[in-house]
């Protein structure tokens, strides 16, 4: 099984595969770990080889070729490709992008230890750089590639790590990657997955009165039996990291109080 996984800064992608590698026996392979296959193969430094790519986007694509020839000649491994754009050049994998909201994700790599080159004086600082950095990359890849990264269509499932743990994230991934590997030898190759599933906090935060609580507790009792997430999809407009419910909020409350990690949603324009 091959899964690719990628998603905002600060959406815990590293320690994903981190879990993925221990728990479950894959191995990961990261943009950086092909880079020195390729400099190894070019008898050249890792140092020199990022030089090149700072001059010439050659170098990109034969990043590119060389994940695309990994997966081609390791379709019986367990991989777990940690990069950006590995989803697009690995020829048959489960597609994962991480969401986070820009405040989580700047309070992470505030907390983290990463180098003198990702360091900030202030959250907003930091949401500032990372929101800076995400959009300069969204227009290299049009540049470069005529993609929108940030397309959820793109993905076999989109999975917000905003509040859930990395345990819960990592137990989805597998769920999903494994019904959709079912799926796949079911009908030749020829489905078409695209799930999106978000917190309830990231939906619904606002107090809800004790009046309103109780009328929801049978919904919440049922709720509390779900393990990782609802089975009904719920209509919701995105708006930059915001969402806005369009229909059935009594459903994300409850799953809200019930404690459920994750709603699956729609996104209407």
């Amino acid at each position: 099984m091959h899964i690719t996984i990628t998603g905002n800064l600060g959406s815990g992608k590293s320690t994903i595969c981190k879990i993925l590698e221990d728990k479950y026996g894959f191995e990961i392979y990261s943009t950086g770990k092909v880079q020195r296959e390729l400099a190894r193969e070019m008898n050249i430094t890792t140092l020199e080889m990022n030089r090149l790519m700072c001059g010439d986007r050659k170098y990109d694509r034969m990043i590119d070729s060389a994940t695309a020839r990994i997966s081609r000649e390791n379709r019986d491994k367990n991989i777990i490709f940690d990069s950006r754009l590995a989803w697009h050049f690995v020829e048959r994998s489960f597609k994962v992008f991480l969401s986070v909201s820009l405040e989580v994700a700047a309070k992470r790599v505030m907390m983290d230890n990463r180098g003198k080159e990702e360091k900030y004086t202030s959250l907003a600082e930091a949401k500032e750089m990372l929101a800076a950095r995400a959009a300069t990359e969204d227009k290299r890849y049009k540049e470069i590639y005529n993609l929108n990264y940030f397309d959820f269509s793109n993905y076999n499932m989109v999975l917000d790590s905003t509040y859930a743990s990395p345990e819960i994230i990592t137990a989805v991934i597998m769920q999903e990657a494994k019904g959709y590997e079912k799926l796949q030898k079911e009908n030749n190759g020829d489905v078409i997955v695209n799930r999106i599933l978000l917190s309830p906090l990231s939906l619904s935060q606002e107090k809800i009165p004790e009046n309103e609580e109780s009328q929801l507790q049978d919904k919440i009792s049922e709720y509390r039996k779900v393990t990782y997430f609802l089975e009904k999809t719920i209509p919701v407009k995105k708006v930059l990291d915001s969402y806005t419910v369009l229909a059935d909020l009594e459903e994300v409350k409850a799953a809200r109080l019930a404690k459920v990690p994750f709603i699956p949603v729609s996104l209407v324009d």
